[in-house]
């Protein structure tokens, strides 16, 4: 009778344990994000991670990073070198992966059926040998920001096609604009400031007029070359010309912050495969604005690549959960653009011959011709020294746009510099 009791008694203490709510805590993935600065212009990844927590329980500690590839790049580093306690996902720059590749999970297994029908360009950009150490998760491509409103007032019937059409283009509407009261009106802003934004316009001009990629594929320098020194030549006619004198210390946001307040007719800036609709904000007092590809050359129109992939690091204390959570957000990714897909931009912004890389979006361009191709920094053939390497060539650059180097003489030293720091031989350009 006592056992009876005991047992009635332990099975009500059971029974009662059993029923409690789990006191385990959640699961929490912490990840670090490239893009956590720009939630109010890009609000769907919030909300996406959101609605991961919401329908599998994994909690999401989101992370913030500094300003600047490099900047960022270097506390990235510094996190992963940690081992445990690190992140368990975070955003690779299209610029990191060889850099970053000792401390990230090959993820090919896990996402080769994924990546089949993604850009090669894109895909390219995060395989190291035969490894995928990230998921394309969002993809950028320079483009060029215009007033539609000025081009048609001054009797241009579409955004330039050419360098040589930009600047036209860009010195006649300053010249009309200056001559109506507004004396601190320019043509064109870019960024100019040494950074890694350099590197993708000083990209951009070189291939477009069959420059060089810096660094071909086949491991030869190949930037000392008479066609990339024209083009640099050419961007410092731009200084002072059809660009602010200050645009040589321009980074993103202060060519932003010019062409925001209505204060240019053009601005290189960048547009993403995902979020190009939700770029609705037109300039100061501006009726209407576009999105072309970048201008071209004798090689034709060209875009550098930017953006962003999901990486799982090697000691990632959650890697189960941070697979979940790169699957969920590819899938909400896709069908964000299937949404999206018909429908029209609005009536302050027409987008006109985009580059292939915003497939996205064919039935929203003006024209059905792509507005360029895609490239891709030398961040893999250079490998772990692509840092020094960027490093050298903006800074090359930079001295050529404000004066302080012939581009000629800047072209052979920065050639000496590459082959010491890479090692590679001296070669013509590919493209």
């Amino acid at each position: 009778m006592k056992n009876t009791a005991l047992f009635v008694s332990l099975a009500l203490v059971c029974t009662a344990a059993c029923s409690r709510p789990s006191t385990r805590k959640p699961v929490a993935v912490t990840f670090l994000d490239l893009e956590w600065d720009v939630q109010d212009r890009l609000p769907a990844l919030g909300q996406d991670l959101q609605d991961f927590t919401r329908e599998t329980g994994i909690q999401i500690k989101r992370l913030p990073g500094p300003d600047g590839s490099l900047n960022q790049l270097a506390l990235w580093k510094s996190l992963l070198q940690k081992g445990r306690g690190g992140p368990d996902v975070c955003n690779v720059d299209a610029i990191w992966s060889a850099i970053l590749d000792p401390y990230l999970t090959d993820l090919k297994p896990y996402f080769s059926s994924g990546v089949a029908s993604m850009d090669p360009v894109v895909v390219g950009s995060y395989t190291v040998g035969n490894r995928l150490v990230a998921m394309p998760h969002h993809a950028y491509v320079g483009v060029l920001f215009y007033r539609a409103d000025l081009l048609h007032r001054y009797g241009f019937s579409r955004p330039p096609a050419t360098w040589d059409e930009l600047e036209k283009m860009a010195a006649r509407i300053q010249a009309g604009e200056r001559a109506k009261g507004e004396k601190d009106f320019w043509g064109y802003v870019w960024e100019g400031a040494e950074g890694e934004d350099l590197t993708c316009g000083g990209l951009e001009w070189q291939v477009s007029e069959g420059g060089g990629r810096i660094i071909e594929d086949d491991r030869t320098v190949s930037v000392s070359n008479p066609r990339a020194i024209r083009c640099w030549q050419r961007a410092a006619r731009w200084v002072g010309s059809i660009s602010p004198p200050g645009v040589v210390a321009y980074g993103k946001w202060d060519a932003e912050n010019v062409w925001s307040s209505g204060k240019a007719a053009f601005l290189r800036s960048w547009a993403s495969d995902f979020s190009i609709i939700n770029v609705q904000t037109p300039p100061l007092h501006a009726s209407q604005f576009g999105i072309t590809g970048m201008p071209g050359g004798s090689a034709g129109r060209v875009g550098a690549l930017g953006g962003n992939a999901l990486a799982v690091p090697r000691n990632s204390a959650h890697p189960k959960e941070a697979l979940e959570m790169i699957r969920y957000l590819g899938q909400r990714d896709v069908e964000l653009k299937r949404a999206r897909e018909p429908l029209e931009p609005s009536k302050q912004m027409e987008l006109f011959e985009l580059p292939n890389i915003l497939a996205p979006y064919p039935k929203l361009s003006k024209s059905g011709l792509p507005g360029g191709r895609v490239v891709a920094r030398p961040s893999i053939v250079a490998g772990l020294k692509y840092e020094d390497v960027t490093r050298a060539y903006f800074r090359t650059v930079h001295a050529v746009l404000t004066g302080e180097i012939k581009a000629t003489a800047a072209a052979a030293a920065l050639e000496k510099e590459l082959v010491a720091i890479t090692g590679y031989k001296p070669g013509p350009p590919s493209n």
